[in-house]
């Protein structure tokens, strides 16, 4: 007998996974070229192979739908660079580890991080705040681990959260420029990488030279 003959029947809610994801990856589809504003449920529906109704029994809403679709931008992420951070790493390798890692996981999922970058600063009001939580927890863990190291033992709160935030947005900047169509030429990719590289380990030289702020 063939393997396809012998194969176990899929249970239902192995069903149920496969049609949620192929609902995700059709917004995807959806959404490379447009804000989340203009998803509509007939065409979304359409493109994953099932009936407008069919959708409820996964998202109660599209907001629902995207809230889903920013945790999943995310979570993989959070993973590598906690893993990143394992062992107290020196600020050097800290910005090279993580440099390696937001290039990675922006080449296996350009779709999702296209996605955040337009709706980190429009559309749904709800995208907006789920994405800025997101980076928020980033921040709030890197304030951690920045209060570890070497030089910044004197460093207050407020000091570590200003440091801690100029590497964020510097990362989302990047984020941005290495999923736009000029990144597809290798050349202009590998100048955005030795950028972003360059342009963190300046905010590590500035921080030394940096005199802590009073607690207010």
């Amino acid at each position: 007998m063939s393997d396809e003959a012998t194969a176990a029947p899929e249970s239902r809610q192995e069903r149920k996974q496969r049609t949620r994801r192929a609902i995700l990856d059709a917004a995807l589809d959806q959404l490379a070229d447009n804000g989340f504003g203009s998803l509509s449920l007939r065409r979304l529906t359409k493109a994953a192979g099932i009936v407008p109704t069919a959708f409820y029994r996964h998202f109660s809403t599209l907001d629902e739908l995207g809230l889903s679709l920013v945790d999943e931008s995310f979570m993989t992420l959070r993973g590598l660079i906690r893993e990143v951070r394992r062992g107290d790493p020196a600020p050097e390798t800290l910005i090279d580890r993580s440099v390696d890692v937001l290039v990675v996981q922006l080449e296996e999922h350009k779709a999702h991080f296209r996605f955040i970058g337009r709706e980190r600063q429009g559309g749904s009001p709800t995208l907006r705040e789920a994405i800025r939580h997101e980076l928020d927890l980033f921040e709030r863990e890197l304030v951690t681990d920045l209060a570890r190291m070497p030089g910044l033992e004197r460093w207050g709160a407020a000091d570590l959260h200003v440091l801690a935030s100029l590497f964020v947005d510097l990362m989302v900047a990047a984020a941005g420029e290495l999923v736009s169509p000029s990144a597809e030429q290798p050349a202009t990719r590998r100048q955005m990488i030795e950028n972003l590289r360059n342009q963190a380990r300046m905010i590590v030289v500035g921080a030394v030279g940096w005199e802590p702020l009073g607690e207010a």
